[in-house]
């Protein structure tokens, strides 16, 4: 039997976290879990884990103050964080301190476990030996994000901006999964707010542009939540 994912599971109420335990561990995960954020730190300090769910209002230690304690010992962990509010400057925080993405309670089990799967998926792709992954093929066009080159079937490839390449890369680790707008640009502008944003839709446009030579590729607006890259089969 392949070993068993390891997530470590940080949150205060003590049946919502056993619920959410028993479904984790149901879905074929390994679960730590940390009552606060104290001991989610002594935890994650004594084992290696594949992924970390905190919830960001605890008492003795926020999520965030945690995350940030996670992210000194640990740049590659992915981080996913709970929350009752959904506050854009909550997202935001989260994002900053180095979140890969995040929830806001009550929600889906199934969106979560999908979540998870997709995360874990992605750290892997990018920790392959090759160290990151900078070659992807997005239906007939192929991006080497080294280079900033984006060619279609073969043909001369265009020359893509630093930004243009950084946020067609993150739409391809992200494909058929969305991709969080405040992600993007926390990690491609270093801030969210309304000019860094329309930014943003300028560059989908531009790349929206690239890519329609090809029909069965398409970035798709997700309202409210982000962008997502789907290459129809």
């Amino acid at each position: 039997m392949e070993n068993l994912k390891k997530i470590l599971l940080v949150e205060d109420d003590p049946n919502f976290g056993a619920i959410l335990k028993d479904y984790l561990m149901l879905n074929d995960f390994e679960v730590t879990h940390a009552k606060n954020g104290m001991e989610g730190f002594e935890k994650f300090k004594k084992d290696t884990f594949d992924l970390c769910i905190l919830d960001v209002m605890m008492p003795y230690k926020d999520g965030y103050t945690l995350a940030r304690e996670i992210r000194e010992k640990n740049q590659d962990v992915p981080i996913v964080f709970l929350t009752a509010k959904s506050m854009k400057e909550d997202v935001l925080k989260g994002y900053k301190v180095g979140a890969d993405d995040y929830l806001n309670k009550p929600f889906d089990s199934e969106v979560l476990l999908m979540k998870i799967k997709a995360i874990i998926q992605r750290k892997s792709a990018e920790t392959k030996p090759d160290s990151t992954v900078f070659e992807f093929n997005i239906g007939k066009f192929h991006l080497n994000s080294k280079l900033r080159q984006l060619s279609f079937d073969g043909g001369e490839p265009t020359k893509l901006s630093p930004k243009e390449c950084e946020l067609l890369k993150m739409l391809a680790l992200h494909e058929d999964d969305v991709m969080p707008r405040e992600l993007a640009l926390t990690k491609i502008w270093r801030d969210d707010n309304y000019f860094t944003s329309r930014s943003m839709d300028v560059y989908i446009a531009k790349l929206r542009k690239y890519l329609k030579p090809d029909e069965n590729v398409e970035i798709l607006n997700i309202h409210g939540e982000g962008f997502r890259l789907v290459v129809k089969k």
